[in-house]
């Protein structure tokens, strides 16, 4: 479970020592251009989050807005899919451009990565997704991420950054989220109308509290609303990570958020670990390539915390490749567990029954440790 109980907790390596950082594209963009001297304080500020032992990763809108200015394209360059795709390909390279400048300036390398909802939800990309990041977090940058809308179409692309800042957490094994945005929180009601009350802290979505969400975005610009943002808490909550909403507007928007308290921090309602949340999150969601068919033995190793070792299965069914989901049936036929494949279909087949030691002979390179490996592996 999180260490998280406050906003203030967002600033502390101890609690959150990796920090995920969105950015709405009002926040970026205005109508004359990038708000350089705004973005400047922020980057300030995640250079500051650094220097006390967080690893940050930022997730940034504001391509589409840039190129469609460049470009003259009307309706911020959402008129139509073709005219989004064209602007983030001309403002992307402004984008990334802009934050590896100002990053530098604190002695800070930029990285960037776009990712597609596909990437995310392939296994074997989304594998390849977090590797880069961890090793980009190890080695000091600053991983910048937007979604790839030059390519991505609507039935595959995230449509806000909001959720992808959830599912970038989710892969990172972030501690937290910080939704930056054009409102200061989740209000029990509409913020335009009187008496609205701003929520400090919510313990779980539930029906009253998306009740209280509106699907307008204040500045018309960006994708979002309160409800892809209150989507996104319930994304970083499977697996057991806080989502904080705050208003990037006035100056050093993450100060206000964390020094004066000033926002909604959303809670996973479940007392669970981040790592079992992940791999529920993992397992419930895969469309599924394959069968594993494992005996008793392995069923029962199964349910102590083991791994699945090749020694334990009887039938391989499916095309699959290494990081596809795949189920795990018993002897009987019923599912046991949903996993990530450490091999694809073939090799699995060549592994029926043999022991580790004999795997390297068998497959001509040295084997991975476990056909599922525990860590990718939930029991159902």
């Amino acid at each position: 479970m999180t260490s998280i109980t406050a906003l203030a907790d967002l600033a502390s390596a101890a609690a959150c020592p990796r920090l995920v950082v969105k950015v709405g594209s009002s926040l970026l963009v205005d109508a004359k251009g990038p708000r350089r001297a705004w973005l400047a304080a922020l980057v300030a500020e995640i250079a500051a989050a650094k220097a006390r032992g967080q690893q940050v990763i930022v997730v940034s809108s504001g391509a589409i807005a840039l190129g469609a200015g460049t470009l003259r394209l009307g309706k911020g360059g959402r008129g139509s899919l073709a005219d989004a795709q064209a602007a983030a390909a001309v403002g992307q390279i402004a984008l990334s451009g802009l934050w590896a400048e100002l990053l530098a300036g604190h002695g800070i390398v930029a990285a960037q990565i776009l990712l597609t909802l596909d990437d995310l939800e392939d296994r074997r990309r989304y594998l390849n997704a977090a590797a880069t990041l961890s090793r980009l977090l190890e080695a000091g940058a600053v991983p910048v991420i937007n979604e790839n809308d030059s390519v991505a179409t609507q039935e595959i692309r995230f449509g806000d950054n909001d959720r992808l800042a959830a599912r970038v957490a989710q892969a990172a094994r972030a501690d937290a989220v910080l939704l930056l945005s054009d409102v200061d929180g989740l209000y029990d009601r509409h913020p335009a109308e009187a008496g609205a009350v701003l929520l400090p802290v919510v313990n779980g979505i539930t029906d009253e509290v998306r009740a209280m969400a509106s699907a307008r975005s204040g500045s018309g610009m960006g994708s979002g609303g309160m409800v892809s943002k209150l989507q996104a808490a319930e994304i970083a909550a499977r697996a057991g990570i806080a989502l904080a909403i705050g208003n990037g507007q006035p100056a050093s928007p993450m100060a206000r958020v964390t020094g004066e308290g000033i926002g909604t921090l959303f809670l996973p309602a479940r007392a669970t670990t981040a790592r079992r949340a992940q791999k529920a999150w993992l397992g419930g969601r895969l469309r599924l390539r394959g069968v594993l068919t494992i005996d008793a033995g392995a069923a029962a190793a199964l349910g102590t915390g083991s791994s699945l070792l090749a020694r334990g299965i009887t039938g391989v069914s499916g095309s699959f490749s290494r990081g596809d989901a795949v189920a795990i049936h018993g002897a009987g036929g019923a599912v046991l567990a949903h996993g990530l494949s450490e091999y694809d279909a073939g090799e699995c087949a060549a592994l029926i029954g043999h022991h580790s030691s004999q795997h390297a002979a068998i497959l001509g390179y040295a084997p991975r440790s476990a056909i599922v490996h525990r860590d990718q592996l939930v029991l159902l």
